[in-house]
């Protein structure tokens, strides 16, 4: 049997992420707060346990994928927390899209008790999860990206030391800042073209092939039939929620006040995706702001 890891976030990420592990020959012990992700980890090969503290003491590695910083935070830190738990020694990944700040108290702390860490945030979507194609934007030391590399390598293709900790976290929140803005400019042609009496699967073919090129318009086309296997082409289900992109772009905002940078577009970005929230899409799939653009 290969490392014993933890891994705590069995989401629409999470869960794909933790079975490549699975399969790759690692002992992976899941767990979620919801029992139906449980379960489908443990249907596909992963270990469960009603200990979370037993199973931390006895992981090589812990890795983490939730929501927000709060819940990062609350995951380490305190007296039940990770740091608390774990062994001296072991290599802690947090693959959460939080604040720069939050990584950095977080990396501190697990540092002081000997445990060294890396935030590294990934893109791909959920199909880079499921494939094992996803993008490791890492941050903290080199030798801890050494020894964490060969189990990064089992979920993605492509992995980048950003630099100290916290860095990786940047990176995401601008790679992050410009997908929302892409995603919205993409439904926008559509849209146009659409409203014009264009076919969207001509729009969409004709972008793909010119200037307008880009990862929303190829990969993960927002317009409902004109890509398959993309969740516009399920009801907007089963991928990058609407909140969480909202959550992101809030965190390049703040980012932007933070350092002085300029982020005219981001910041209406968050302000449209703020709209799409509060009208009921929160749960549906980033995408879905194709829906908020206009009506068939």
């Amino acid at each position: 049997m290969g490392t014993n890891i933890v891994f705590i976030g069995l989401g629409n990420m999470g869960l794909p992420m933790a079975q490549n592990l699975v399969r790759a020959g690692h002992a992976v012990t899941g767990f979620d707060l919801l029992p139906a992700s449980v379960r489908q980890f443990a249907d596909g090969g992963g270990l469960v346990s009603d200990d979370q503290a037993a199973a931390i003491q006895a992981a090589d590695i812990v890795i983490t994928m939730l929501p927000a910083s709060r819940h990062v935070l609350g995951a380490y830190l305190g007296d039940a927390g990770i740091l608390a738990q774990a062994r001296p020694g072991t290599l802690l990944i947090d693959c959460s899209t939080i604040s720069t700040e939050a990584a950095r108290q977080v990396a501190r702390a697990a540092q002081e008790k000997g445990m060294p860490m890396l935030d590294a945030p990934v893109s791909g979507g959920t199909a880079g999860a499921t494939n094992g194609t996803l993008t490791f934007m890492v941050g903290g030391e080199a030798s801890a990206l050494a020894a964490a590399r060969p189990y990064l390598e089992v979920m993605g293709k492509a992995i980048f030391h950003a630099g100290g900790a916290g860095c990786g976290q940047t990176v995401k929140i601008c790679n992050n800042m410009l997908l929302g803005i892409l995603m919205i400019g993409t439904s926008e042609a559509i849209r146009l073209g659409v409203a014009n009496g264009l076919d969207p699967q001509v729009v969409s073919d004709v972008m793909a092939k010119s200037s307008g090129r880009n990862w929303t318009l190829e990969v993960y086309n927002p317009c409902p039939g004109v890509a398959e296997n993309v969740p516009a082409s399920r009801g907007y289900t089963g991928g990058f929620g609407v909140d969480l992109m909202l959550k992101d772009l809030g965190l390049a905002v703040e980012s932007a006040l933070a350092s002085g940078a300029s982020v005219p577009l981001g910041a209406l970005s968050r302000n449209l995706y703020s709209l799409h929230s509060k009208a009921g899409a929160g749960a549906l799939d980033f995408s879905s702001i194709y829906q908020m653009l206009g009506k068939e």
